[in-house]
């Protein structure tokens, strides 16, 4: 290992939001990238599929980057891979599971590097010339999860990924705490970690507590009818609980959406998911037993829970409808953003007569550690430094308050934003500028193609409409050879606002016929003129705005 002269660490998502997970560490001139991750658009992106960091930063220095290191399998960690690796070419490390999963997204989206793809597990070393990487297993609502530590000659560089720490556990994906207590005791420089649940006191549910809970749900709605489950698509813990209470309850287990479809089978191949002969039937086969002995798994795309079951409720969905008697399990909890949504879906299957199971039941944990399982990774790892990584601002700021509880000096522990760089240089650490960072949106096949002005318009077209000004002239007689002709959508309804739209065309027919006979015959003015005149009209007559379009024909 070269002696190591300087550390860069900085974030191109995942801090100050939850999801699109982005962490850069620069070691003397070698790059190192963990985690690759889409985040689900907000609802003022209109019209937006999916948000993967800009990593404008990492093309200009794509000969530094050496790896990219995924931590897990969730969406949020290797969604944007896909999109990535056709600007890089860089290796990528994951687990098995992560691995297969990163996989499929390829093959999704079209990209065929497969070649890159490197499988590790929690005892892989791997050797650069500025660093020695290696891995140590964490618990979290997926398996395969891992933590990953950078050795350096300044210390060691900790990414604990997501995790929480199940004491009731004891299976092949617990915690390797005794790896950790010895990263610890070697030296941690830094310290990047999960600040999701750093607002929440004790600890985190254990999943033993679910898993029974999700039993007696099952057991409540023995004879009345068909259970339906809306989880996490990539929350496997959940699927399997979801599969023995279905086995031990006796009834054929149905599962809704292709995402989820996918993940189970990718978890029988690999061996992380037990189904018990003749459990899962065809969504075909549902007619053919009768309610109580059915039960449903459904997830929405991209694994939103709750997308699927929105439209069962609406009775649109294709498939499957909820019906009176249907009981609904919902073992998730909002994404952040889209608690509405949420909160209106739970409204709708009330409204058909269904009961509901969600919140007043134990049926869902987080797979994120709360405040003692923070103040522990803390206390195992001993960091001279802290990065409060993973959540929105007040997530890390809580963090921070946990690891100053935890004896971390105030002046050790970094809030960071997208893009702040922290350098680190003979073990003493300061901010160090900045790199470019942002969004890039993902709207259909088109990725970073819309950006702040297109969706601008897609918030004023939505806020008030549109109104479209055809018009045609004659330059060389100098006038109107037809209309000019109003056709609005979104702003008012035409058959009830005769009087203004006439009034509106009376008003562009002066305006052309002003211009003209001052000489005035430039699309660009006139154009301008139209547009100033109808906006102050329209909003003295209707106090809205709609966008304006002047549309000129030349005979």
């Amino acid at each position: 290992m070269k002696k190591t002269e300087n550390i860069k660490i900085f974030a191109l998502g995942g801090v100050g939001e939850v999801g699109k997970n982005m962490y850069v560490i620069e070691i003397n001139d070698d790059i190192y990238v963990v985690d690759a991750g889409l985040m689900f658009p907000e609802d003022e992106m209109l019209g937006i599929d999916m948000v993967i960091p800009d990593i404008s930063y990492l093309v200009d220095n794509k000969a530094r980057v050496k790896a990219i290191l995924l931590t897990h399998g969730h969406e949020e960690q290797i969604g944007a891979l896909p999109f990535i690796l056709r600007k890089l070419d860089v290796p990528v490390y994951g687990t098995k599971l992560t691995i297969a999963l990163v996989r499929e997204k390829m093959k999704e989206y079209g990209c065929s590097k497969y070649k890159l793809l490197h499988i590790i597990d929690s005892n892989t070393v791997l050797t650069f010339d500025t660093t020695i990487i290696t891995f140590f297993r964490t618990m979290h609502s997926i398996p395969d999860s891992v933590g990953i530590c950078l050795q350096t000659s300044q210390g060691a560089v900790v990414h604990t990924g997501d995790f929480k720490f199940d004491q009731s556990y004891s299976g092949p994906h617990a915690s390797e705490i005794s790896k950790m207590a010895a990263i610890g005791e070697q030296g941690v420089l830094c310290l990047l970690s999960d600040s999701t649940n750093a607002e929440r006191l004790g600890y985190t549910v254990s999943e033993s507590v679910i898993n029974q809970e999700i039993s007696d749900a099952f057991y409540d709605a023995k004879e009345k009818g068909r259970i339906i489950v809306a989880t996490y698509g990539s929350n496997i813990t959940r699927i399997q609980q979801v599969i023995n209470a279905a086995f031990e309850h006796e009834r054929k287990l149905v599962v809704v959406g292709r995402t989820m479809m996918k993940v189970i089978e990718l978890g029988v191949e690999l061996g992380y998911l037990n189904v018990p002969e003749d459990t899962l039937i065809s969504v075909q086969g549902i007619n053919s037993q009768s309610d109580e002995k059915i039960a449903i798994l459904t997830t929405g795309h991209q694994g939103e829970p709750m997308a699927a079951l929105s439209r069962m409720a609406r009775q649109a969905h294709k498939l499957v409808s909820i019906k009176e008697d249907d009981t609904v399990l919902i073992a998730a909890t909002p994404i952040p953003g889209h608690e509405t949504k949420f909160s209106k879906t739970i409204d709708l299957v009330c409204r058909i007569g269904a009961t509901v199971v969600y919140g007043q039941k134990q049926i869902h944990t987080s797979g994120h550690g709360s405040q003692e399982e923070l103040k522990f990774m803390i206390n195992l790892m001993k960091p001279t430094y802290v990065l409060p990584i993973h959540g929105e601002y007040r997530m890390q700021k809580a963090h921070a308050k946990l690891a100053e509880a935890s004896g971390i000096p105030q002046d050790h522990i970094f809030l960071l934003e997208k893009g702040d760089v922290i350098e680190i240089k003979d073990g003493l650490a300061q901010s160090g500028g900045r790199v470019q960072s942002g969004n890039t949106l993902i709207d259909g096949l088109g990725v970073g193609d819309v950006g702040n002005i297109v969706l601008r318009d897609r918030r004023l077209l939505s806020q008030d409409g549109i109104l479209i000004v055809v018009v045609t002239i004659d330059k060389g007689n100098k006038k109107i050879s037809a209309g000019p002709e109003i056709i609005s959508r979104g702003f008012v309804y035409v058959r009830e606002s005769e009087k203004l739209l006439e009034d509106a065309t009376a008003l562009v027919e002066q305006i052309l016929q002003k211009c003209m006979q001052e000489r005035t015959i430039e699309w660009s003015t006139l154009k301008l003129n139209m547009r100033e005149s109808l906006n102050q009209f329209l909003f003295e007559k209707t106090r809205r705005r709609p966008m304006i379009l002047p549309i000129i024909m030349e005979v």
